[in-house]
């Protein structure tokens, strides 16, 4: 009489410890191995985690065992075995190889091994460094933050709007524009989609655009990509106070998200969680005078009118455990668009959101300019070309309301949160000044 196969649940490495002494089969690549006598450990990695097979030549035979002593790593592999409790394997669980199919058998030494290696090194071969524990955990995290960002917008009302990357003109400034040939006419990689949503709030009264952002800067620092993400609140009769309001909640709900779904992402990379738990709203706000009589007490040299560099907005944030909103920036340092402030028309509503730990600012908004005339003028002194921004003035032409939005970059925010020391390893292929490639 046949007795009927052992079922064998297919499944990946986060969900093993549901199968206990079980027979599963996992997908994955060859991360690491070590032999020892007539056993060789093979460390799997499936994209969801690590889990350590153990290969006995009793169990799977003298060839399929010769086979994996000599496999080199990112070998792609699909195995079958019990899993056993184990405190001492990764995830606290090991399965014990009962079968293993071979895929793809890695052709040479895996160029990234289990040492370390240069930063120059790992960004030329970013397309297998992101195959690394700690470059999922990141990406992972990045992951949760785009989520959270998404969720929250929607509860609290906004419509997605898609922006295009193509445009005619600035947003931000003329001289930070990477340029394009667009069928003969001069065409911009976008620099924000700010000026869209302020159209589509007029036809849906809240939304955001989320997409790639481009600014030509030629800066090195640890803060700056030449393509980064951001995602970008805008909203019809939202004023200044309660667009920082918004900016609060967002934060904290996205901190709040990352704890409840990564916090074992968060701790593999090497960052305390209890270093973010505690940002809870209000955040501290200073004006931006108040910050330069603060840098000046500090023995910093700056006068009233310059904008802040890195090292301004570290000294800033040092002063707080939570960000810190600086508002009301002079008008000439800021965009056209930023509504001058009803008390001081040097100074405009808008705010910057300075994160503590030297990550310098996550958050960039501002009440918006709504009477067409000031706009024109702005226009004007910006010298900027009017026939590019005839769309735009229509905005204040047919029902102008008041108005705010913010942008918030993706790769900052993610830094801050994981504690990372560049932001390089917060984008899957990072874009600087000195690196197109992979």
């Amino acid at each position: 009489m046949n007795t009927p196969a052992e079922t064998v649940y297919e499944t990946t490495i986060s969900h093993i410890g549901a199968y206990e002494n079980k027979r599963v089969e996992l997908r994955g690549w060859l991360y690491n191995k070590r032999s020892s006598g007539k056993i060789v450990f093979v460390i799997l990695r499936d994209g969801t985690g690590i889990a350590q097979c153990v290969a006995s030549q009793k169990d799977v035979g003298e060839q399929l065992f010769a086979w994996l002593n000599r496999l080199n790593q990112e070998s792609s592999l699909i195995v079958q075995g019990i899993v056993r409790k184990d405190s001492r394997a990764p995830g606290g669980y090991e399965v014990g190889l009962t079968g293993c199919t071979i895929v793809s058998e890695a052709l040479d030494d895996y160029p990234i091994s289990l040492k370390q290696h240069g930063v120059e090194f790992l960004l030329d071969n970013r397309h297998l460094w992101m195959r690394t524990p700690r470059q999922r955990d990141i990406l992972m995290i990045r992951a949760e933050i785009v989520k959270a960002c998404r969720d929250f917008l929607h509860s609290e009302g906004f419509v997605n709007v898609d922006a295009p990357i193509l445009t005619p003109s600035a947003c931000e400034g003329t001289t930070t524009l990477f340029s394009a040939k667009y069928f003969g006419e001069q065409a911009y990689l976008s620099q924000s989609g700010q000026l869209y949503n302020e159209a589509a709030i007029m036809s849906l009264g809240k939304v955001y655009c989320f997409g790639p952002a481009f600014r030509a800067e030629k800066s090195k620092t640890r803060r700056h990509l030449t393509e980064f993400w951001m995602v970008e609140p805008e909203a019809a009769f939202m004023r200044f106070e309660e667009m920082l309001g918004l900016e609060e909640r967002m934060v904290c709900y996205i901190i709040e998200s990352v704890l409840d779904n990564c916090e074992s992402q968060l701790r593999e990379i090497g960052r305390d969680p209890r270093q973010l738990i505690n940002i809870k709203p209000p955040f501290p706000r200073i004006t931006y005078t108040e910050a330069v009589e603060m840098l000046t007490q500090k023995g910093i040299a700056i006068t009233w009118g310059e904008d802040f560099g890195a090292p301004h907005e570290t000294e800033i944030a040092s002063e707080y455990s939570k960000p810190v909103f600086v508002t009301h920036y002079p008008t000439k340092i800021k965009a056209f668009y930023m509504q001058p402030a009803p008390d001081n028309p040097e100074t405009v509503l808008g705010a910057d959101l300075l994160a503590p730990e030297g990550y310098g600012e996550i958050i960039g908004g501002g009440e918006r300019i709504y009477d067409y005339n000031l706009l024109l003028e702005r226009l004007k002194e910006h010298n900027l070309p009017l026939e590019e921004y005839v769309w735009y003035l229509d905005l204040r032409k047919y029902g102008a309301v008041p108005h705010s939005g913010f942008g918030m970059g993706i790769e900052r925010v993610l830094a801050w949160i994981c504690g990372l020391e560049h932001v390089r390893e917060t984008i899957p292929f990072p874009r600087m000044i000195n690196r197109l490639r992979p």
